[in-house]
């Protein structure tokens, strides 16, 4: 029986590394990715040792295939409170909300408009890279301010320039020598 438990344990170890070590790679960020794809390929061998050694193989097969379903379950729950990444959100609105503008910038995002042709009207596009991890707060900030807001947003694979990079290379050199010598 304690093959058994040990064998949920692995499964509940394996593949939220298998999951973030899938999105590391997504991201481009393969040190992490080559790291945790190393521990999982540890935990996967040791784990199928013990089912396919143990008495109980029908009982360690089922408990192997449930562990992997939580799993799952846990290793996106991880990676969304990671929000590893950027966003990138449109905004579309029927008019030009200054106040929606000025609460955004004061906010730390960064925001680009447009005025666009609409079917019936001009339509007002609002552009905004901002980290992922600020999504669900961005959303917020503007369905109080324009709730009949039309709100997309994306995951950009990659960008270079503009204000954010700029910013971000700052932060970086920053961290890297707070004091400034």
């Amino acid at each position: 029986m304690l093959n058994i438990l040990l064998i949920l344990l692995l499964q509940l170890v394996y593949v939220p590394l298998l999951t973030l070590r899938t999105i590391f790679l997504v991201k481009n960020l393969t040190v992490f990715a080559a790291i945790f794809g190393i521990l999982e390929m540890l935990i996967y061998v040791f784990g199928l040792s013990l089912v396919f050694n143990g008495d109980q193989s029908l009982l360690a097969m089922v408990v192997y295939a449930v562990g992997f379903g939580i799993g799952m379950f846990l290793g996106t729950k991880i990676e969304n409170k990671l929000a590893i990444g950027y966003v990138y959100v449109t905004i579309n609105t029927q008019n030009k909300n200054q106040e929606l503008i000025d609460t955004l910038r004061t906010q730390g995002f960064a925001i680009t408009t447009y005025v666009g042709e609409g079917r019936d009207s001009d339509r007002y596009k609002y552009e905004i890279l901002a980290k992922r991890n600020r999504e669900q707060e961005l959303f917020k900030l503007v369905e109080s301010i324009e709730p009949k807001a039309f709100i997309i947003s994306y995951e950009p694979k990659s960008f270079k320039g503009g204000f954010l990079v700029d910013r971000m290379k700052k932060q970086a050199k920053l961290l890297k020598n707070p004091f400034g010598k």
